[in-house]
């Protein structure tokens, strides 16, 4: 407790109240405003007891100093002199409240109130500055994600137009990743990821920005940097992690990069072009024998030769004209008695090429960086509508079916239609059918994400935000959208046993979506204890594979 006054008989006053009531603070006396200051930018306060008048100061300035270095910090006005007028106004300048000090009855009750709200307060900026922080960083590695990296990008390209001065663009690639996870398992992947994050890291320069693009890929933005600097900065990235021997289970492996470098200067007009031009480099550096570095050029024959084998939309487009994409499900469990009412699963799409099932995620990319997308959802309400046809479950008066729709799609005008329609041919109930789309596609897309959802929830369909906390810094935007269903981002719940971070963060999201009037999902449940732990947080459902491992839907 910081107690402003100048009167030490009436401090002794107020302590000896407080202690009467129970409350033996730690405090500190100051008496001017030199002392305020300094006292209130070296130590952690609770709360502020302030006189109204002292020689050379007032309440007013006690306020003004706490919002400069405490802004969060409660202020109470104890005064003997302080007037109904000036009270008021010192309440509307930030105090909590103002006590008489002929009157000290309210002084305990209202230290207590402050105290409490003061730390309600405290939490709810840490669930607010984390959630802003996940916004923008990967989970996993903690470096800066693909989204703050684009617009580090967009800046850097801003500047070059502007003043003139390049940039580097480096894109990474962890040459033996895919050996390793598949031979070691998931969780010694995410380990050395973590390990190369933080070696990599060792090497860059505060100005500059290291950011995980995705699976086993890292972007470095090399601010002011010509192509000569850039490639003896890329050369050291890559024998640092060529000397670094990764360790599992007492198993050494070695690991090395392969590296794209672009130069940024007038020629790009965009972060996506630069990103692919990285990219092609970059595989020409694997192409080239791995643990190198090589430079975009327009003219150089490897790059375009690259460029045509990416042979992604010709894949996908075979995949659309001979039906080769199927469907699996991953079935939710409800963790509340009360939300135990029907059946619900998730359908998940899957590219069968013969003996090999292609997973979602080699392919997703490729479909929205060819605006093949929209095809590839149409497809996937084709096969689910069909099969709830065939079985007759889309005419059942319980349960719940969740399809997965890309933001693009959102922008496609007749896709509703098309929905519509084919609910109409095969008679299906909409009330039984959960469209989902991931929170960071639905901000990015908000206007055509709203009026879509809207026209189909006329209609009787459900909507889920998927990912929710993935990519937002504050929930304002969940009240623009009128969902059904908030599924929590599984990076959240995964840790949540060992994170008191990511354990806040799900309750947050839980009870914010509670008050919303919204069913509550945890994703990524992958065992037991965390399962439990939910049940208590009150979620209301769970999916994941400590409850139901990804399946064949025939």
């Amino acid at each position: 407790m910081l107690i402003v006054e100048d009167s030490e008989d009436d401090a002794l006053l107020l302590l000896r109240e407080m202690r009467k009531g129970g409350i033996a603070p730690y405090h500190e006396l100051v008496d001017s405003e030199d002392r305020l200051s300094y006292a209130l930018r070296r130590g952690k306060w609770d709360i502020v007891i302030t006189d109204h008048n002292m020689p050379g100061f007032s309440s007013f300035r006690v306020l003004e100093l706490t919002k400069k270095y405490c802004k969060a910090l409660p202020v109470i006005i104890v005064s003997g002199t302080i007037g109904e007028g000036v009270a008021v106004t010192a309440m509307k300048a930030g105090a909590q409240d103002y006590i008489m000090k002929d009157n000290l009855s309210r002084l305990i009750p209202a230290i207590d109130r402050e105290v409490r709200e003061g730390f309600m307060r405290q939490a709810k900026r840490v669930a607010e500055n984390a959630l802003e922080h996940m916004a923008y960083h990967d989970s996993l590695t903690d470096l800066v994600n693909r989204r703050e990296f684009e617009r580090r990008l967009v800046q850097a390209l801003e500047d070059t137009h502007k003043t003139g001065r390049h940039h580097v663009l480096l894109y990474l690639d962890l040459d033996q990743f895919k050996i390793i996870n598949d031979t070691c398992g998931h969780v010694a992947g995410d380990y050395l990821l973590k390990q190369v994050a933080a070696l990599l890291s060792l090497q860059i320069r505060s100005d500059d920005t290291l950011a995980r693009l995705g699976g086993d890929e890292f972007g470095v933005l090399l601010r002011g940097c010509d192509a000569v600097h850039a490639h003896k900065v890329a050369e050291k990235l890559c024998e640092e992690v060529h000397e670094f021997r990764f360790v599992w289970q007492n198993k050494p492996f070695s690991v090395s990069l392969s590296i794209g470098m672009v130069v940024i200067n007038e020629n790009y007009n965009s972060a996506g072009e630069l990103l692919s031009h990285a990219d092609l480099a970059c595989y020409a550096a694997k192409d080239r024998g791995r643990n190198n570095v090589q430079l975009y050029e327009t003219d150089d024959s490897d790059m375009q030769q690259r460029q045509r084998d990416m042979n992604w939309t010709s894949r996908i487009q075979q995949a659309l004209q001979n039906n080769s994409f199927c469907l699996w499900q991953q079935e939710m469990v409800a963790l509340q008695p009360e939300a135990n009412d029907g059946y619900r699963t998730e359908f998940l799409v899957r590219l069968n090429e013969g003996d090999d099932i292609v997973p979602p995620g080699a392919f997703i990319p490729a479909a929205e960086r060819f605006n093949l997308m929209t095809r590839v959802d149409r497809k996937v309400i084709e096969l689910a509508f069909d099969y709830l046809d065939r079985t007759g479950l889309g005419r059942e008066s319980t349960g719940t079916f969740f399809i997965n729709l890309s933001g693009s799609s959102f922008n496609e005008p007749e896709l509703f239609l098309y929905i519509s329609q084919l609910a109409e041919r095969y008679k299906l109930i909409p009330e039984r059918i959960c469209f989902e789309i991931t929170e960071t596609s639905a901000i990015a897309n908000l206007n055509a994400t709203q009026r879509f959802i809207n026209s189909a929830k006329r209609r009787g369909f459900k909507f889920a935000l998927d990912d929710f906390g993935a990519g937002m810094s504050s929930f304002s935007y969940l009240k623009a959208l009128p969902v059904d269903y908030l599924k929590i981002d599984g990076g959240f719940v995964r840790n949540l046993l060992d994170d008191p971070i990511d354990l806040s963060i799900v309750d947050a999201c839980n009870r914010i979506g509670h008050s919303a009037g919204l069913k509550t999902v945890a994703e990524f449940v992958e065992n037991d204890e965390v399962r439990a732990r939910l049940v208590e947080l009150g979620l209301d459902f769970a999916q994941g594979y400590g409850i139901s491992m990804p399946r064949p839907l025939e």
